[in-house]
């Protein structure tokens, strides 16, 4: 080798699978020239629990249950969007109040979801009583969730034909107090979110995804609307979106800090439509039964707080499925993370990583 030769020394570090910025399992491996990265390889499969072959095995009754509990989070989405899957191919028709209260139920779940990451994203980057204040608000949350199901997190409340619970006067009125309570107190928060320079110099041009790279890295909900594509499968109007007027919160900088202020707005929205719903929700009943086995094959399409959330359902007549195959938004946004974190430092890793909100549960399933 000639005097004066400069040679790359390529270093390749394992991010997991058990690190601090990571509620669950999973390993990325990245490769660094100096301090920037030049290369990540993702490692999933700690946690995988073979949910679609359960679901061929069980009564398709039963996989209501098991579907919930893909992920704790968007429990109800996963349970809603299996039942929307055989009701589809039972041709159940819900009633028109179930619709309703499955909307309110989703938006819920969102508005947890929202704050539970909005807390570990500013805790990634060193906001540790912020996490605190936006944990203590997502028990307004966890409350109204207990006050409807008897249960914190798991709701359990959707099942095939419509819903196992309904909500009375009394019930509406508490949602309705601690929504604008919720919102007080996000009108507080939201301001350091946005314009604290601590924040913007953490997040502000970190994680580009180029809006003319989203669709060919297939990837989904906040992250891509991050990205100014108001891509949202509320947009096509199932259960009773399609009564709300709803449209998607879209913002443009196409980096880690556009991802967040989508989430923030998606908090001011989903009050707003839990709102309007509790407004027009009709009388009726909650529940249609459903007598038929599934004949046939059916393909929903929801919007859980990450993304898209695919499901393929098959049935033979039986009383079992002959397959049930699940896509979840963060398996569809693993590419794109993978792109986003090339060219950028080690400090870089947890905000743009966490930018996805990675849910390994639902990735593994």
């Amino acid at each position: 080798m000639n005097e004066g030769t400069v040679v790359n020394v390529n270093t390749v570090i394992p991010f997991g699978p058990q690190h601090p910025v990571l509620p669950e399992p999973v390993q990325l491996r990245f490769k660094f020239e100096g301090e920037r990265i030049v290369d990540v390889v993702p490692n999933i499969g700690y946690v995988h629990r073979a949910v679609e072959r359960a679901c061929e095995l069980n009564d398709y009754k039963r996989n209501v249950t098991l579907c919930e509990r893909i992920c704790g989070i968007c429990n109800f989405m996963h349970a809603m969007a299996y039942c929307e899957s055989i009701e589809m191919i039972t041709d159940t028709e819900v009633p028109e109040r179930a619709k309703y209260l499955r909307t309110i139920w989703s938006e819920l779940g969102r508005l947890q979801s929202h704050l539970l990451w909005l807390g570990l994203f500013v805790d990634s980057i060193g906001f540790e009583s912020l996490f605190m204040h936006l944990w203590r608000d997502r028990e307004i949350v966890l409350r109204l969730n207990e006050k409807t199901a008897g249960h914190r997190i798991q709701l359990s409340t959707c099942t095939i034909g419509g819903v196992k619970k309904d909500m009375d006067d009394r019930l509406i009125a508490e949602y309705r107090s601690s929504l604008a309570e919720l919102k007080k107190r996000m009108d507080n928060l939201a301001p350091v979110f946005v314009k604290d320079r601590g924040v913007q110099a953490r997040l502000v041009g970190k994680g580009i995804l180029p809006k003319n790279k989203t669709s060919l890295l297939g990837a989904v909900g906040p992250t891509v609307r991050g990205s100014g594509i108001p891509q949202d499968m509320r947009t096509l109007g199932y259960e009773a979106y399609s009564y709300l007027d709803f449209k998607p919160v879209v913002y443009d900088m196409e980096d880690a800090y556009s991802r967040m202020l989508v989430r923030i707005g998606e908090i001011y929205q989903s009050i707003d439509l839990i709102n309007r719903a509790l407004n027009q929700m009709p009388n009726g009943p909650i529940l249609q039964k459903n007598t038929v086995f599934p004949r046939g094959t059916a393909i929903t399409r929801i919007e859980q707080p990450r993304g898209e959330l695919f499901y393929y359902v098959a049935g033979n007549g039986t009383n079992k499925l002959e397959r049930c195959r699940i896509r979840t938004p963060t398996l569809a946004n693993i590419p794109a993370l993978v792109t986003m974190l090339v060219d950028h430092e080690v400090a870089d890793i947890p905000p743009v990583l966490l930018s996805v909100d990675p849910c390994v549960a639902c990735t593994e399933r």
